[in-house]
C-alpha cells in the first residue's frame, strides 16, 4: 500500500526539479538580456548610430505620425480604464475588450527597433542564446541527473511569446509617446525664441497663428485701408472665428507631430546620455521575467504615455480651453 505513495512522492519531487530547473533557465535568460542593455543602446540610439535608427522615419511615417498624435489621447483614456476595471474580477470582460483597443498606426520607426530588440537584446531567434535554449540547457543539466525527465520545451516558447508581443506592443507606445514629449517641447523653444510668450505646445502656437491670420484678414479688410487697419487691430486685436482657430491649431499639430515622426535622430541621443533609454529597457525586462516567473499575462506599463497627455493637458489649460 505504501508504493503508490512512494511514487506519488517521487512525481512530486521530479516536478518540483522541472520547475526550478525552468525557472534558473529563466532567470540566466534574463540576466544576459539586461547585461546586453549597455551595448544595446550604444549601438541604436547613441549618435551616429540614431541616424540609421530612426532613417526608416522618412516615408509613410511622416504621414502616420500625426493621425497617432491625435489617436493618442483616447488610447490613453482606454489604457487607464482598462487599469481600473481590471482591477474588478467581475469586469474582466471589459479588461480584455479594452485590450483589444489598438494602439494606432505601427510606424516603420517602432516595427524597426523592436525588429532591432527581438534580434540583438532579446536573441529571439538565436539557436544558442534564445529563452527555449536557455531553460533546455537548464533541463538537460537536470537531465543527466535523472535520466526519465521529459519536457516539452515548445510549451515555454509558446508561452513566451505573448508575453514578448505584448511587452514590445507598449514599448512602440513609448516611441510615440516620446515623440509627444518632444514635440511640446520644441514648441516651448519655439514660443520662447518666436514669440517671446511661453507656449507649452502645438495648441498654444496654434492660437497664437490664429490670432495673427486673423489680425491680418482683419486689417486687409479695414475701411480706412490696411495702414490704419494694422495700427487699430494693434490696439484692438480681432477675435478668430471658431472655424479659423479649429482649422489653424489642427494644422500646427499636423505639421509639429509630422516633424516628430523624425525626432528620434534628435531625441534619441538625447535619451540615450540621460538614461532613459536603458531604464526604459531594463524595466520592460524586468516585467517579462516576472510573467515567466509567475505565468502571469503582460505587467509591462510604461507611464510615458501619460505624463505626455499630462503636459497635453496643461497647453490646453495654458489655452484656456479647459
Amino acid at each position: 500500500m505504501q508504493l503508490p505513495k512512494i511514487e506519488a512522492e517521487s512525481q512530486a519531487q521530479q516536478q518540483q526539479a522541472i520547475q526550478q530547473a525552468v525557472l534558473k533557465g529563466i532567470r540566466a535568460y534574463f540576466s544576459d538580456c539586461r547585461s546586453r542593455v549597455p551595448s544595446f543602446v550604444a549601438t541604436h540610439f547613441r549618435y551616429p548610430a540614431a541616424l540609421e535608427t530612426n532613417r526608416v522615419a522618412f516615408g509613410l511615417d511622416i504621414l502616420r505620425a500625426p493621425i497617432n498624435l491625435f489617436w493618442a489621447p483616447l488610447f490613453a483614456l482606454v489604457s487607464l480604464l482598462r487599469f481600473l476595471v481590471g482591477r474588478s474580477a467581475r469586469l474582466g470582460w471589459l479588461h480584455r475588450l479594452f485590450g483589444r483597443f489598438p494602439a494606432g498606426f505601427t510606424t516603420q520607426v517602432q516595427t524597426h527597433i523592436s525588429e532591432l530588440v527581438l534580434r540583438d537584446l532579446l536573441q529571439h531567434n538565436q539557436p544558442d542564446a534564445s529563452l527555449s535554449w536557455y531553460i533546455a540547457e537548464a533541463l538537460r543539466e537536470l537531465y543527466q541527473q535523472q535520466s526519465d525527465v521529459c519536457v516539452d520545451i515548445a510549451h515555454f516558447h509558446r508561452q513566451a511569446e505573448p508575453i514578448i508581443e505584448d511587452a514590445l506592443a507598449q514599448y512602440r507606445v513609448t516611441r510615440t509617446a516620446s515623440a509627444d514629449i518632444t514635440n511640446t517641447l520644441s514648441c516651448t523653444v519655439l514660443g520662447a525664441f518666436a514669440f517671446q510668450k511661453f507656449t507649452p505646445g502645438g495648441i498654444g502656437i496654434g492660437l497664437m497663428l490664429a490670432s495673427m491670420i486673423s489680425t491680418q484678414l482683419a486689417s486687409r479688410d479695414f475701411l480706412l485701408g490696411e495702414t490704419l487697419g494694422n495700427l487699430y487691430y494693434s490696439v484692438f486685436p480681432p477675435s478668430p472665428s471658431l472655424t479659423l482657430t479649429l482649422a489653424t491649431i489642427a494644422g500646427v499639430l499636423a505639421v509639429l507631430s509630422a516633424g516628430a515622426a523624425l525626432s528620434g535622430v534628435i531625441s534619441d541621443p538625447v535619451q540615450a546620455a540621460l538614461g532613459l533609454h536603458r531604464y526604459r529597457l531594463n524595466k520592460m525586462l524586468r516585467h517579462m521575467e516576472q510573467d515567466m516567473l509567475q505565468q502571469s499575462s503582460n505587467s509591462f506599463r510604461p507611464k510615458d504615455q501619460y505624463l505626455a497627455r499630462i503636459m497635453e493637458c496643461f497647453d490646453l489649460i495654458r489655452a484656456g480651453l479647459l
